[in-house]
């Protein structure tokens, strides 16, 4: 098998296109064909040693498969050699086989392509989880996404749009704001590359204008660093401010700024969710599942790259160029 692995602490450019054996499968263990990866912001941290997980060297980046199961481990069930599956495996998708615990892997409809079904889980769920469980986001509530034209940001755009909320993206080009627009977005702001004071001030100005004089009831923060405060300032009487991502940095927040909106921050940590609260997230999969079926979210996959490539995926995804989703394809 081929896998672009990360043998040594730094970025894209250190990953290495490595032949290596084929896994077997052990107890509780599914040997996977990966057809598609999704490329996702972690992925450029795990690399670089600045993740929630530190895996041992060597391993292949990329937390979110899917594929063909190609063998089976002892005491497996609800698996059958052929069976169309996806995976969060945290790591090891830069890869053309991947062997998973069957515990992390969920069946896909025969009609779900590949790549889709790569780009599902891990954003959506995400965002599912973020407003459904975190915000608790009501019908004819104002949404302001920061970061709306990335993985995470357009399915929340989506799925605040199937909650019935108002949804203002907040985007750093005009060309993304077409893009959000075109997803559905009922208000597009393009914010500077980089924020001063002045900046901040203006910035905040703008997001009450959309929002109206209530001012906005969830902020879906995907970028963090200078951008989180302005967000604040125009939130609403008992906001929800959701702590998602930080690709501009960790933000700091002036605390007088909850008590005088009567507000929240809410931190939003999928990941350990999906361990702690295994039903919740099989009840909001399968809801993710019946939203696409019925054609209310759809990833949005904007440029596929092979796996000797993987590393160019990953500096699009640094350098915040992405519209949507990309794709690893290593089969």
């Amino acid at each position: 098998m081929r896998a672009m692995l990360s043998t040594k602490t730094g970025g894209p450019e250190a990953l290495e296109l490595t032949d290596i054996p084929t896994p077997e499968p052990k107890k509780g263990e599914v040997l996977v064909r990966v057809r598609a990866c999704g490329v996702n912001f972690p992925d450029t941290l795990i690399i670089r040693d600045m993740y929630q997980v530190r895996p041992q060297r060597p391993f292949a980046p990329g937390g979110e498969i899917a594929g063909d199961v190609l063998a089976i481990g002892e005491d497996v069930q609800g698996f059958s050699v052929g069976d169309r599956v996806l995976g969060l495996p945290g790591n090891g998708g830069f890869a053309t086989h991947l062997v998973a615990p069957a515990a992390s892997l969920i069946h896909i409809p025969d009609d779900m392509p590949y790549d889709a079904a790569a780009c599902l889980i891990f954003t959506y769920g995400t965002s599912h989880y973020a407003l459904k469980d975190r915000a608790k986001i009501q019908p004819g509530e104002t949404l302001l996404i920061l970061g709306a034209a990335g993985g995470v940001g357009v399915s929340a755009i989506e799925l605040g749009k199937a909650a019935g909320a108002r949804v203002i993206a907040a985007v750093s080009s005009e060309d993304k704001a077409r893009f959000c627009r075109d997803l559905g977005a009922d208000e597009t702001l393009v914010y500077p590359r980089e924020l001063d004071r002045d900046a901040q001030k203006a910035l905040s100005a703008e997001i009450k204008r959309l929002a109206g004089p209530d001012g906005v009831d969830v902020v879906y923060d995907a970028v963090g660093g200078e951008y989180a405060e302005p967000a604040i300032r125009a939130i609403a009487w008992e906001g929800r401010f959701l702590v998602v991502g930080f690709p501009a940095g960790i933000p700091k927040i002036p605390l007088n700024l909850t008590l005088l909106k009567g507000c929240q921050i809410v931190g939003v940590f999928w990941g350990d969710s999906t361990r702690r609260d295994p039903k919740g997230h099989a009840a909001n999969v399968a809801e993710l599942f019946q939203m696409y079926a019925d054609g209310k979210i759809k990833p949005r996959i904007s440029a596929s790259f092979p796996l000797e490539k993987a590393a160019d995926a990953l500096v699009m995804i640094q350098d915040r160029k992405v519209l949507g989703k990309i794709v690893v394809t290593p089969n």
